[in-house]
């Protein structure tokens, strides 16, 4: 409207008085004042039905806002923003929609209501960027086993250990560990087994109790075990965490969305609020590299039941099958092949390779050497 910025009252009074004279046309009258006669007319309107106070501008503000968040779904944001610290906006957007909570804003829209009441760190935001891995293609195709960095308690101290299959993100098992042995490992491994079933691969770093970094991928009493049962064995590069990428996200996601805000006393805290992290994981947190469902909505018992009894080791009859000797050691055409300390007392099977004198060893279906009949060392 062109009327006067500074001058806008004025200009209406005197419209209207000059109006009210009728000393020229009401389109003359418009036209003197550049405005539209449409305007005139509303001008006109108001003045007659509230006098001087007609002239005022009013408010433009909504008597209503249809589109504003309801204040109750506010309150659900910010309650689980502040009982979850890192969730986003997305992440909160599908829990309330996976709760059945009716007109969910959009994932924008809590975001910018996390923004305006100060629980998101701009500097924060910026550091977070999707990052897109290879999974595999099925549930316990693969399943990654890690320790997560240990941290003090009031006696002792804590091993996190975890157990997360590739293709869902699930949380197979999270245990607290007095220590990062045999003993515990293999009772943990023994419970998930009998509860989710068995992987057909499981690979893991070249730490205790899985691996021996001195010596590189040899066996341990707990690979052997685990291929007895027919799981494949795989081991990250040294110095390459990024192998185990899902595991590590994981203990990332544990430490600074539940333990950085828990003081913990001891292994029994620790597990109880493991296992309350592991289903707040698993049922209720949506997973953005899962298109934002949960693990549990990808994931699916293993159809390979675990044995209570180890099956027996039996070999072809083709292969040249030799005992591992108390020093870790086979005897094979006149010479000592070292195989290592772990198959103490077992059976390997020897096969010869397409190359002249390279014979690879097995233990189960699992290579576990190449030995070379043509060099001096065993």
């Amino acid at each position: 409207m062109p009327w006067k910025e500074v001058t806008v009252m004025s200009q209406r009074k005197q419209f209207i008085k000059d109006y009210e004279q009728d000393l020229t046309t009401f389109t003359a009258l418009c036209r003197h004042y550049q405005i539209s006669p449409k305007t005139g007319y509303k001008w006109l309107k108001r003045h007659r039905e509230q006098g001087i106070d007609g002239l005022k501008d009013l408010s433009r503000r909504p008597h209503s806002i249809p589109h504003r968040t309801d204040p109750d779904i506010v309150k659900m944001i910010l309650s689980l923003r502040r009982q979850y610290p890192r969730l986003g906006g997305r992440k909160i957007h599908h829990m309330l929609l996976h709760d059945g909570i009716e007109r969910v804003p959009a994932p924008s829209t809590v975001t910018d209501i996390l923004r305006r009441h100060g629980l998101i760190d701009p500097v924060e935001a910026k550091k977070h960027k999707p990052f897109k891995r290879f999974e595999h293609d099925h549930p316990n195709q693969l399943w990654q086993m890690d320790f997560k960095g240990h941290f003090a308690l009031d006696k002792g101290r804590c091993h996190p250990l975890s157990v997360l299959d590739d293709h869902s993100r699930f949380c197979i098992g999270l245990a607290a560990c007095a220590n990062e042995r045999y003993e515990p490992v293999h009772e943990q491994l023994t419970a998930i087994f009998r509860r989710y079933g068995m992987p057909q691969r499981m690979t893991m770093d070249n730490g205790s109790p899985w691996g021996n970094k001195s010596t590189g991928y040899e066996l341990t009493r707990l690979t052997v075990w685990l291929i007895q049962l027919g799981i494949r064995i795989s081991h990250s590069s040294p110095y390459h965490p990024q192998t185990q990428g899902k595991d590590e996200r994981f203990h990332r996601s544990l430490q600074e969305e539940w333990l950085d805000h828990r003081t913990i006393r001891d292994l029994c805290q620790a597990q109880c609020e493991f296992d309350n992290w592991r289903r707040f994981y698993n049922l209720q947190r949506p997973h953005e590299a899962l298109g934002m469902k949960t693990p549990s909505q990808r994931y699916k018992h293993s159809d390979r039941l675990f044995p209570e009894t180890l099956p027996p080791i039996e070999y072809g009859e083709s292969d040249e099958v030799r005992k591992v000797q108390l020093n870790g050691e086979i005897h094979f055409h006149g010479r000592i092949f070292r195989i290592g300390y772990a198959l103490h007392g077992y059976p390997v099977a020897v096969r010869p390779l397409d190359e002249d004198g390279k014979y690879a060893v097995y233990f189960c279906k699992e290579p576990v050497k190449i030995i070379d009949l043509n060099t001096t060392d065993g």
